[in-house]
């Protein structure tokens, strides 16, 4: 069982690929106060639970979804339709570092809008897909150079230290101590990177434990469901997410949310 119908899987009952809630998701879209006819932009979209959301909150917005999953996009694609927004909506299957204008392949049978021009989206989100680009720094190279200047905003979600972890909890996540830093760390981070910080949200432990029950036992059910071998290495893959959480990473790291705005006297700019 390949790992990406295993996370197509696990993320089932929760479709917001990150430890955030519907409301925060909400809250979070709604404090960008997009203009008329903003273009959005997500960055490893996943099943673009972002984007469809975004949509339906801004009626005259239109929006680009990147992922290099094309069961996640299928799902997308699905979801899009279900709410009524897929007319407004365009999927691209590439890699998000790769994403550019240019090489845009728009995958959605009827998109109503061109892709918005390099440098010319209102909204850049990338919450939880630091990894597609190799890290936080150029994570946010990338997202700032989509960005409307003076005034565009970007959402980016990365982890953090809620406090140093142990030698043994690093070895199991294959990360380094300074992979991540601290809360105060991460958004310093992100400043110096060309970007001043209007507003945040720091995921819940019960936001935390919601997204990994989820996670778990969704894959635990469907793994008890299709005994063979898919079930069995759902079932392995389950029980060993719950041990690296349960006996690992809970209470130690973190997850942030932060809403940026492109800040041109910053480093970077």
């Amino acid at each position: 069982m390949e790992r990406d119908q295993i996370s197509g899987v696990a993320h089932g009952d929760h479709p917001v690929s990150a430890p955030i809630s519907e409301s925060s998701l909400e809250r979070l879209l709604g404090r960008a106060k997009l203009p008329p006819r903003a273009h959005i932009l997500d960055l490893g979209c996943g099943e673009a639970a972002w984007l469809t959301r975004a949509l339906a909150l801004y009626p005259d917005a239109t929006a680009d979804g990147v992922d290099v999953s094309e069961r996640a996009l299928a799902r997308a694609a699905e979801e899009a339709e279900r709410r009524g927004v897929s007319d407004r909506l365009r999927l691209h299957r590439m890699p998000a570092a790769d994403f550019t204008t240019g090489a845009a392949s728009g995958l959605s049978s009827e998109p109503a809008s061109e892709v918005a021009s390099a440098g010319t989206y209102d909204l850049v989100l990338s919450v939880g897909a630091t990894h597609a680009f190799g890290g936080l720094a150029p994570t946010l190279r990338s997202v700032r150079g989509h960005l409307r200047p003076p005034s565009g905003l970007a959402l980016v979600g990365e982890g953090f230290w809620e406090r140093p972890p142990a030698p043994e909890l690093l070895a199991r996540l294959d990360a380094e101590p300074g992979e991540f830093a601290d809360l105060a760390g991460t958004v310093e981070r992100m400043e110096s990177a060309g970007f001043a910080t209007v507003y945040g949200h720091t995921s819940t432990l019960d936001e935390w434990d919601e997204y990994e029950w989820s996670w778990t036992g969704t894959l635990t059910r469907w793994a008890l469901a299709h005994p063979g071998p898919d079930g069995d290495a759902a079932l392995a893959a389950a029980r060993d997410h719950r041990d690296l959480w349960l006996n690992g990473y809970r209470g130690v790291l973190g997850f942030v949310t932060l809403l940026l705005r492109r800040s041109d006297t910053a480093a970077g700019s």
